[in-house]
């Protein structure tokens, strides 16, 4: 009981704006394409091959942490600070990305400053408050989320729809939408936070508020 009234060692927050741009939300798909670009960068092929088009030379940006971190703290109990601050970065990066292709947010992302849109993750002691098997089978207790995040990324696609129009006929978007689909980035951060990134082995809530 005593975690639950204790804040989630993840955190996120998008400042609701009451005016939102018309024309930057009609062209918002095809304006976010350079970020969309250098996302794929970061996290996959970059497209840089030898001269013979080897796909062996392919450049790789790297992308999440993952496989490394959980060895290392499955075998030495250790989560590298760099490692940590590599993933809560890129972490903050594609969030702010997906606020502004979600209308959240009229400003064009930025590649290192928070913006309206704040994320925190609790840097953990790998050595006294992580378990060291945990990060094995976190994937695995995670499946009730998942399946819970399917239907809330089908919803909120259908309330970005919704808010698409109210902002090209009032040029706001509508308070309760906006809400709800930060309470979907933000859970889906706290299972990230839990399976994938290893910050934290306290179980998400189900839940969409902070």
């Amino acid at each position: 009981m005593e975690n639950e009234t204790k804040p989630f060692p993840a955190a996120l927050t998008v400042e609701y704006s009451p005016k939102s741009d018309r024309l930057t939300a009609l062209f918002r798909l095809i304006a976010a394409i350079p970020f969309g670009i250098l996302a794929f960068l970061l996290m996959g092929p970059s497209g840089v091959t030898s001269g013979n088009g080897s796909p062996s030379n392919v450049a790789y940006g790297g992308g999440f942490v993952f496989l490394p971190t959980l060895l290392m703290i499955v075998f030495r109990q250790k989560y590298p600070r760099w490692w940590f601050d590599w993933n809560l970065n890129l972490m903050r990066l594609f969030t702010r990305f997906s606020a502004y292709l979600l209308l959240l947010r009229d400003e064009y992302p930025s590649t290192d400053e928070e913006q309206a849109v704040r994320l925190e993750l609790t840097y953990p002691d790998a050595k006294n408050d992580l378990n060291r098997w945990l990060p094995l089978v976190k994937w695995l207790l995670a499946l009730p989320h998942y399946f819970c995040l399917f239907f809330l990324g089908l919803a909120a696609f259908v309330f970005t729809l919704v808010a698409w129009f109210a902002i090209l006929l009032t040029g706001t978007y509508p308070q309760s939408l906006f809400q709800l689909v930060v309470g979907v980035m933000r859970w889906n951060l706290r299972v990230s936070a839990y399976a994938f990134l290893l910050t934290t082995d306290r179980y998400p809530p189900f839940r969409l508020k902070e």
